[in-house]
């Protein structure tokens, strides 16, 4: 079987930090021709240069993937740069944690995440799908959250969004069946990550290192699944499709004990820290 990574033309995008830029490590550490996306040109330049170092290949097409017209600008800069694309993998994206009922006033807080999670993900499979299909072969990875497998508080909009990206994912998927294009959705449990970072609860919460889940990107090129979950997401992903109700009610109270420890954890650390 030929290599799916060696020499492979992957785009990934929110590479200038987190995932996708140790991803994009990874893979052209593999042999892959790494094609950088995000809007920050400054950092993608950093990640290119420190790849390069390495031996590795990389170009760096800077957008920012809520704006329109700069996602079908890196489109058409990328189809004019390579005469492939083999893998696309969406990985940026943005997260509110913010509980609806704070939220009553604040509707640009699901329009900003839709955005960037929703309608720039599938802009870009938009703009680069023809390609795959002309070349009959290639991979679309669209990086998810283990909270639309678990009813998770407080992440209405990150949640919406996410789940809005499955369901294209899953119907492409169901498009694309015997053409040699498949559709793989990773849902990430917690990562430790700078989008993570300004929640002070969560230094007290068990989260993947972002080393080990950029392996997940790999490994989702390597061996093309449906979906990749931790086995406890894919567990109650189950026992919320059979019995809705309960586990709401369960994850509720879960969330909210949690959630009270948590605040308890920070309020006792910031009064230590003020001593």
């Amino acid at each position: 079987m030929a290599s799916r990574i060696a020499g492979k033309n992957i785009v990934i995008t929110g590479a200038s930090s987190g995932i996708g830029e140790i991803a994009a490590k990874q893979l052209a550490a593999r042999g892959a021709r790494v094609l950088l996306l995000a809007r920050r040109a400054d950092e993608l330049e950093r990640v290119k240069k420190e790849i390069e170092a390495e031996g590795g290949e990389c170009w760096v097409h800077a957008a920012d993937l809520s704006v329109e017209a700069e996602v079908e600008g890196a489109v058409k800069a990328i189809l004019a740069a390579h005469e492939r694309v083999d893998v696309l993998v969406n990985n940026a994206g943005r997260s509110i944690r913010r509980l609806v009922r704070e939220s009553l006033d604040r509707f640009h807080d699901y329009q900003r995440t839709m955005q960037i999670n929703y309608f720039g993900p599938v802009k870009l499979t938009l703009g680069l799908l023809p390609k795959m299909l002309e070349q009959k072969q290639g991979h679309i990875i669209n990086v998810s959250s283990y909270s639309t497998l678990i009813p998770v508080p407080r992440f209405a909009a990150y949640v919406a969004s996410k789940s809005a990206l499955e369901g294209f994912s899953q119907s492409l998927a169901a498009e694309l069946v015997g053409q040699d294009i498949h559709v793989t959705v990773i849902n990430f449990p917690l990562v430790k990550t700078p989008m993570t970072a300004p929640t002070a609860a969560y230094k007290y919460l068990k989260q993947m290192d972002v080393e080990e889940a950029a392996t997940w990107i790999v490994k989702a090129i390597e061996k093309r699944p449906a979906r990749m979950a931790t086995r406890i997401g894919e567990a109650w992903a189950v026992a919320n499709a059979a019995l809705p109700m309960l586990t709401n009610q369960f994850t509720a109270r879960l969330f909210l004990n949690r959630a009270k420890r948590l605040q308890k954890m920070v309020e006792a650390e910031k009064a230590a820290s003020s001593e």
